[in-house]
């Protein structure tokens, strides 16, 4: 089976990210069976869910509570979006073992997305990591709105550059480059990948893309190409984030999928996700922005992944 290489992991988001904008609180049970269906599909990371205020994002509401309920092997494979040093303290208390420490780029989402500037964000980053390290944990440095910014416009990369080089962030294992509003095209996204692998410190790279502007998988593609190892989507492109006005859903899992072609993915695993993105999504009221979805139940039934 053809395979696009250089080859990356699929990390879903569906129950962080994809979720967020729904304004619908899934039950734990229902978050729990989402992230197992997915882990026995073979997909081999999850963001499951935020330690975001619940009065702020409901549908993050029952993060801990779904935490709490994981296996600590299934715990490896999940991550936490958290924002300060107590987030981490809160869900490692809980058992959760990795996070994503997350702020912008720019200091106008920042201050929408977490309340504080872009500096106050990073200078508590090493209280971050040393929480993480007392409990033998992997810290991930996230910026969002790396390439657009829905308040200033674009970003220029120094910005994002002079983040991932700064000291009290060398504790992250990973960073994540995110096309938070879904506004970048794939020389843009090669470009900056391409810089953060050569002109930072060595870490494994993670992009996180929107399909907003139809880019999604391309982008990914890019990145992928240039030196991401780690690439984020959601069932069915479900999501957005609540405080960057433009930003639509993620880039679908199932087309970043279809078109990488990892050896763990075959026709069924892809019937598999299918049934469970249209039962979710109908669940949630969501439309399906998914491509291979969509083209899964078309007629051509010699193909080998039709339904």
């Amino acid at each position: 089976m053809f395979q696009f290489t250089p080859t990356a992991e699929l990390r879903d988001v569906t129950l962080r990210d994809g979720l967020q904008l729904t304004g619908k609180l899934l039950s734990t049970e229902r978050k729990l069976d989402v992230a197992r269906s997915l882990l026995a599909a073979g997909v081999p990371s999850l963001e499951i869910g935020s330690m975001a205020r619940g009065d702020l994002v409901p549908p993050m509401a029952n993060t801990l509570e779904v935490i709490s309920e994981l296996t600590d092997e299934e715990l490896e494979k999940c991550w936490v979006w958290v924002a300060t040093p107590r987030h981490i303290e809160k869900a490692a208390a809980a058992g959760a073992r990795n996070f994503q420490y997350c702020f912008s780029a720019s200091d106008s989402h920042n201050k929408a997305n977490i309340g504080r500037l872009t500096e106050d964000s990073l200078a508590a980053m090493p209280d971050a990591v040393e929480i993480t390290r007392s409990v033998d944990g992997q810290i991930q440095l996230c910026i969002a709105t790396s390439f657009t910014c829905p308040f200033e416009g674009q970003v220029p990369q120094e910005r994002v550059l002079d983040i991932a080089r700064d000291e009290r962030a060398h504790g992250a294992t990973d960073i994540v480059v995110c096309d938070t509003l879904g506004q970048a095209v794939p020389a843009q996204v090669s470009s900056l990948i391409t810089r953060v692998v050569d002109e930072t410190p060595q870490r494994r790279i993670v992009f996180h893309g929107h399909d907003t502007w139809g880019l999604g998988v391309a982008n990914t593609l890019a990145a992928i190409t240039a030196g991401a190892a780690m690439v984020d989507g959601s069932l069915g492109g479900l999501g957005g984030c609540p405080f960057a006005p433009g930003a639509s859903g993620n880039t679908s899992s199932e087309d970043i999928l279809f078109a990488t072609r990892p050896d763990w993915f075959q026709p069924d695993t892809l019937a598999t996700m299918v049934d469970l993105s249209e039962k979710l999504l109908a669940e949630l009221g969501e439309p399906m922005r998914s491509k291979t979805v969509q083209g899964a139940h078309s007629s051509a039934d010699k193909f080998e992944w039709v339904l």
